[in-house]
């Protein structure tokens, strides 16, 4: 079981994120490596805002590997080299998260992997133990 809180001592969060979840046990953990705007054919959008499309939805085949789905993502953390309209960041995240709210933290950093990398995010999910 998830507990999503947002406690009333702490500002309202500025997006669709939550403040904190409680993992209750027996939960099964995954934690991913960070996933980058790449397609599985090697191909890389040049614009930030194609990367974090296609990083998410590398984020959800790696979900839908271990039979999870995104209302088992707990945290996301996004790393970018350059900044993304916050209008359309919040549109992308909508349309991959839906309302699922998980915790999420954004950084901007000097450089990622390779150049032509603008975006990275990395996940944690849980879920119920598989019967």
């Amino acid at each position: 079981m998830k507990e999503y809180r947002n406690p009333a001592a702490v500002h309202a969060p500025l997006a669709g994120y939550s403040h904190q979840i409680e993992l209750h046990a027996p939960q099964r953990l995954l934690v991913l490596s960070g996933q980058i705007g790449m397609s599985p054919e090697g191909n890389v959008p040049d614009d930030a805002g194609g990367q974090l499309t296609l990083a998410l939805e590398n984020v959800l085949s790696n979900l839908a590997s271990a039979a999870m789905g995104v209302e088992d993502i707990v945290k996301l953390t996004f790393y970018l080299t350059e900044p993304i309209d916050p209008d359309r960041r919040r549109t992308i995240l909508a349309e991959r998260l839906g309302a699922h709210a998980p915790c999420m933290t954004l950084i901007y950093v000097a450089g990622l992997a390779s150049p032509a990398l603008k975006v990275e995010v990395d996940a944690w999910a849980s879920a119920d133990i598989l019967a």
